[in-house]
């Protein structure tokens, strides 16, 4: 996998300890065990959520017991769009590896927790749901374990509704993205989408660079839709 390690070239930081890096450690193999402890630097890098983001959809995919080529497809487009086509094949070779794995889901989601921030985790809910939903039939055991990521991850149950209803569509799903309920008055409305457009701007997790910041627009934009619709449902100006 000498490609992969360019495609983390910036370096794992807390990534390579705890669950993680014993998940890692297996699909890696040996360049783990060649990596010097002491030059590891601490801060959250672009592999570090990459790595994060691998190893929790593997737990999702899991869940309905059984993997579907449209997850993976999904799982593999997302790369291709953040890191090219050559690196995308190396992580859908390294998801299959963790595919094999038991996930202690638990335990992962606590070290991502402790170290990744909040925006970068709203962003790794996102995708999950983006994982569920790949083949048009999210299966119940899929979002029951990704409620239960949540929950670890320490995303709050406001944040983890309005990220759901992006991708599981009901009568409310544009004001529950807001955050709102349909009794709001316009001008809360008003301000629930400037704070939302806010939490969800993709300058939150410009640091894991442009690529992912790329990426992070999809829930920029499901805001934006969620408004606009109930703007003009209301007739608003």
């Amino acid at each position: 996998m000498a490609k992969f390690g360019k495609w983390i070239g910036a370096g794992l930081g807390w990534g390579l300890g705890g669950p993680l890096g014993a998940l890692l450690g297996f699909a890696f193999g040996s360049m783990i065990d060649s990596i010097n402890p002491e030059a590891i630097k601490r801060a959250t890098t672009r592999g570090d959520f990459a790595m994060s983001l691998l190893v929790l959809v593997a737990a999702v995919m899991k869940a309905d017991g059984k993997v579907l080529k449209s997850e993976l497809d999904y799982v593999k487009s997302y790369f291709i769009r953040s890191f090219g086509q050559d690196q995308a094949k190396e992580v859908v070779m390294m998801l299959r590896d963790l595919l094999k794995q038991e996930i202690p889901v638990q335990d992962v989601c606590i070290q991502i927790k402790q170290n990744l921030d909040y925006s970068s985790r709203l962003q790794l809910l996102h995708f999950l749901y983006g994982i569920a939903g790949a083949d048009k039939n999210i299966h119940k055991k899929e979002i029951d374990l990704i409620e239960f990521i949540s929950g670890y991850l320490g995303i709050n149950e406001k944040d983890r509704i309005s990220i759901r209803s992006m991708f599981i569509e009901d009568t409310d799903s544009a004001y529950k993205i807001l955050e709102i309920n349909k009794n709001a008055t316009d001008e809360e409305v008003k301000k629930a989408y400037r704070k939302m457009a806010l939490k969800y701007h993709p300058d939150k997790v410009s640091y894991l660079g442009d690529d992912f910041k790329n990426q992070a627009k999809g829930k920029f934009q499901k805001v934006n839709e969620a408004y606009e619709k109930i703007r003009k449902e209301r007739g608003m100006k």
